[in-house]
């Protein structure tokens, strides 16, 4: 009998699997104590809503009642959207690496009942594929290997759990600023040199594909984080990142890469960027944003605006790279289509998820591109997931939940991603649009992130193998996201425990960065940052065609944090406690430039602003 758990999941990619043949189970502890009653190993398949090739696993293994039957009799089967669970995806690729170096979704892997990984592999067909096994075939050796050679199964397993407790310790470590012996003596976190940090740009120049732009062969991906770093350096005068980071985001807005309505594709299978792999997610829109032209930041705007923004403003997670024409299964094709033929057929179905990391990143984006380019109405979509985001996804200044679809709220905790992302992303709008209610919710959002209070999966937890959140190359870090914000507020407070904290976090990153920036690169750019002189700048005026107003919101450079306020809204921030904002309510207009907030007298025009400035 069928006993398939996930029709009343929250998870869109998990309920995609609820009329497979095969008994899935949620990821948690009472699959695992399943396992160990019956003494059977547990497969954990990974992946998520929008992701091709978990399609494909799925209509070729998982609807096969036969597979249903083998998984049923000899395994515990757990569906993860890594989407939903990024601890559980995190760890579980941090042990697949032992096996393979070719990582991505879907991820397949075999565990013991006591949560450690002894065998992972992505994508299994159904029938052998040169080197590459069947699913039947792994799923044979896995049973031989369980039922024959338990002892090698077991050694294995804790030889991985173990190097991945000590990796984690390590990491923790460094973090913290301990030597690891356990008595809290170590040195104080030190970022790497601003010498060794813009020294990296020869590094991507080496890296370069001079010939279709962009770094290395294929596939090819946007790598947004990247693209921001080179924007930091950039902004401390490098012009070498300012013309690698044109000729990047040319060939990105340039080639197939982007699609007719200003969305961006996940990734190009090919090195000249064509041949798309079409899932659009809403990471990779939202964090080139941040560095895009005005032409390009204001097509992506449009795809989130009429594509992956729900009601009630909040954004979705992503749109599906197949769709439904003719009565067939198909990837690409719809995008293939010109835009004015798009509408003879269903679109591309969305995965559902608002994401409160995501949404933070979206949020960040629009209120930097809605500054820099003057677009009003990227900001008002930056407040509208803002709002949507507070009423639904935080309560009492923390986050309860990081995901969440019209059937309700997950159960799955927030992470240091959701924290950092949203606490970065509230403070960019209440800087660009003078409300200081975002501020104090992310002030809040910064306090429980720098704590530490994030719950540890209890499966993970007594497995050992919780690694924490891992670098990634295609989303900003929520580790880097929270530092941002915690700088931001000590130029906002004057509290030099936010700078320490913001230190602490990426000190590692940033010096691991130096040698590996693909992804650490949004760690250098903030180590940049923590390192050039400190300048705050607050402009007030009540007239928002201000000409200082406009002056000022191009201004963004490592080291500087940039407010826009009108005279009631600086009061209101002075009330609040953002001492930056004391006693500037008097004079309108006004611009104040302060270095280590110690400030020059109030510029009164564009002109006096931009000699100030420098």
């Amino acid at each position: 009998m069928n006993d398939n758990r996930l029709g009343a999941s929250v998870s869109p990619y998990l309920r995609l699997h609820a009329d497979n043949p095969v008994d899935w189970r949620e990821w948690g502890p009472e699959a695992f104590a399943e396992a160990r009653e019956r003494d059977v190993p547990v497969l954990v398949s990974v992946g998520y809503a929008t992701c091709h090739w978990c399609h494909v696993m799925a209509r070729e293994t998982f609807a096969d009642p036969e597979i249903g039957e083998l998984l049923r009799r000899d395994f515990v089967s757990v569906k993860v959207d890594r989407e939903e669970r990024p601890d559980v995806d995190a760890s579980l690729m941090a042990a697949a690496s032992a096996f393979t170096q070719q990582l991505g979704w879907p991820l397949t892997a075999f565990l013991t009942p006591d949560g450690h990984v002894f065998f992972a592999g992505t994508y299994f067909p159904p029938s052998p594929v040169g080197q590459v096994p069947s699913f039947r075939q792994i799923t044979a050796a896995v049973l031989d290997a369980w039922t024959e050679r338990r002892h090698e199964v077991d050694a294995n397993a804790t030889a991985i759990a173990t190097a991945i407790r000590q990796g984690a310790e390590a990491d923790r470590a460094a973090r913290d600023g301990d030597d690891g012996d356990g008595d809290g003596d170590g040195a104080e976190p030190r970022l790497p040199s601003v010498d060794s940090i813009r020294a990296v740009t020869d590094q991507l120049s080496r890296a370069e594909d001079t010939t279709y732009g962009g770094f290395g062969g294929a596939p090819k991906f946007p790598s947004a984080p990247l693209l921001e770093f080179l924007s930091d350096v950039a902004a401390d005068g490098d012009d070498e990142a300012s013309a690698l980071l044109d000729r990047s985001l040319h060939a990105i807005r340039s080639t197939e890469l982007t699609d007719a309505d200003g969305g961006v594709f996940r990734y190009a299978t090919m090195r000249d960027w064509s041949v798309p792999h079409y899932e659009r997610m809403l990471y990779d829109n939202a964090g080139l944003l941040a560095v895009a032209g005005a032409e390009q930041a204001r097509g992506i705007a449009d795809f989130l605006r009429d594509t992956l923004r729900r009601g009630d403003g909040a954004f979705v997670a992503a749109q599906d790279s197949e769709s439904t024409i003719d009565g067939r299964r198909v990837e690409g094709e719809w995008y293939r289509l010109p835009v004015d033929q798009r509408g003879r057929f269903d679109p591309p179905p969305l995965d559902d998820q608002v994401l409160t990391g995501w949404n933070g990143l979206a949020i960040r984006g629009l209120a930097i591109a809605g500054a820099r380019h003057g677009d009003e109405g990227m900001i008002a979509l930056a407040r509208d997931a803002a709002d949507a985001l507070l009423a639904a996804h935080v309560a009492d200044g923390r986050v309860t939940v990081r995901s969440s679809t019209s059937r309700g709220a997950s159960a799955a905790p927030p992470t240091i991603e959701d924290v950092g992302l949203l606490a970065e992303g509230l403070l960019e709008l209440a800087l660009v649009s003078g409300e200081v209610r975002y501020a104090v919710v992310a002030r809040s959002l910064v306090d429980d992130g720098l704590a530490g209070r994030f719950d540890v999966d209890p499966v993970l937890a007594a497995a050992g193998t919780a690694t924490g959140e891992q670098p990634q190359t295609a989303l900003r870090s929520g580790t880097v996201a929270l530092a941002s914000a915690a700088a931001v507020l000590a130029a906002l407070t004057g509290s030099t425990s936010y700078r320490a904290g913001a230190t602490a976090l990426v000190a590692d990153r940033a010096t691991t960065g130096t040698q590996r920036p693909l992804g650490h690169a949004d760690a250098l750019g903030l180590a940049l940052a923590l390192q050039r002189p400190s300048r705050e700048v607050v402009v007030v005026a009540s007239d928002p065609s201000e000409p200082l107003r406009r002056a000022a919101r191009g201004v963004r450079r490592p080291g500087t944090v940039v407010a826009l306020v009108t005279p009631v809204q600086a009061a209101a921030w002075s009330d609040a406690g953002f001492e930056l904002f004391e006693a500037r309510d008097t004079l309108d207009p006004a611009a104040y430039v302060c270095h280590d907030r110690v400030c020059a007298l109030p510029a009164r025009s564009a002109d006096e602003f931009r000699r100030q400035i420098g």
